[in-house]
């Protein structure tokens, strides 16, 4: 994973999966609502995606399953829940630091106003 500038970038949906779990544990559906949420609309991520995509990240030590929240879903069928593991945040940060390199060359080149937040 990502770990120095030699690496390559995260692919943007697990960075996205990666945000969404950096605060909190989540199911599939709550990942899938945060992340169209987040993007406004501009990144939906379909069921066979998300899934692919968490074993994948599973597989690499970004994420893991975790035990649903005393609060979660009960019942039948109930949904895996999923967390960010210490080389996930690790990756999500080095990730967020190579986009706002992105963002602080293209306000050198007049593309962007100065944030006013």
């Amino acid at each position: 994973m990502p770990s120095n500038e030699s690496k390559s970038s995260l692919k943007a949906h697990w960075f996205q999966v990666l945000l969404t779990l950096a605060d909190q544990q989540q199911h599939g559906l709550a990942i899938m609502d945060d992340v169209l949420e987040r993007t406004e609309g501009h990144m939906r991520l379909w069921p066979g995606m998300l899934y692919g995509a968490l074993k994948q990240m599973s597989d690499a030590g970004l994420i893991m399953e975790t035990p649903a929240p005393a609060d979660g879903h009960s019942g039948g069928g109930r949904p895996r829940y999923y967390g960010i593991t210490d080389t996930g945040r690790e990756a999500c940060a080095e990730e967020a630091r190579r986009l706002e390199r992105f963002v602080q060359a293209a306000r050198a080149k007049s593309l962007l106003k100065e944030s006013s937040q």
